[in-house]
């Protein structure tokens, strides 16, 4: 079937289900804590209102990622948005735009396509959700996250994205789209600049979780 694995490999993948975070989706080890946050948000909440991932990001998934984001793979695509579309609910409601973590200009040139764009736009037409791709825009070629700790990263993002028009956001409810979360600093850089600018509530949402 088209867009589907085989059931070897849909066997390999681990879902990402509750119970876990209210706001960061981090999954909790025992039963009960639906209604929880964990102690990283509690010790700082983060500015996106609430994030969600559909897998665990492992050995097997990092081939179907790198294939998508460096390898041209784009047929993986709609496998990748109807994994999406099964998200917790509760991050569509309200939703009134879905908005990509853009790439720096000279990486998209390279890269020829925005692996989170296509995502988002997979999406929208799913999930009848209008699509704005200009939305953000990152003001500089930051280093690759990759290898990074979290304070490297954190560090690494400062200042990295901008919104280009603030009627776009202003009073909106977004969902904000990536491939993985793996520190959330880059959601969280994306969230605070859209929040600034006005948008009412920033939810992320990413196929892939590291969590390590």
């Amino acid at each position: 079937m088209p867009h589907c694995l085989c059931p070897t490999c849909y066997r390999q993948l681990k879902f990402i289900t509750k119970p876990c975070c209210q706001i960061c989706g981090r999954p909790f080890e025992y039963a009960g804590l639906d209604t929880c946050i964990c102690a990283a948000c509690m010790q700082q909440k983060p500015n996106f209102n609430m994030a969600r991932s559909i897998l665990e990001y492992d050995d097997f998934s990092k081939k179907l990622v790198l294939a998508f984001k460096h390898g041209d793979h784009t047929e993986l695509t709609p496998l990748f948005v109807k994994f999406l579309c099964q998200a917790d609910p509760e991050i569509f409601k309200d939703i009134d735009i879905i908005v990509p973590v853009p790439l720096h200009w000279t990486r998209r040139l390279k890269r020829k396509y925005n692996q989170a764009g296509l995502l988002g736009q997979g999406l929208s037409h799913r999930m009848k959700i209008p699509f704005n791709p200009t939305v953000l825009k990152r003001t500089h070629r930051t280093e690759s996250q990759g290898h990074k700790k979290r304070s490297q990263r954190i560090r690494n993002v400062k200042n990295a994205f901008m919104v280009n028009t603030r009627n776009a956001v202003i009073g909106k409810h977004i969902l904000l789209i990536d491939d993985v979360m793996t520190t959330g600093a880059t959601l969280n850089e994306c969230a605070k600049v859209m929040r600034k600018a006005g948008a009412k509530t920033v939810n992320a949402l990413t196929i892939y979780r590291v969590l390590n």
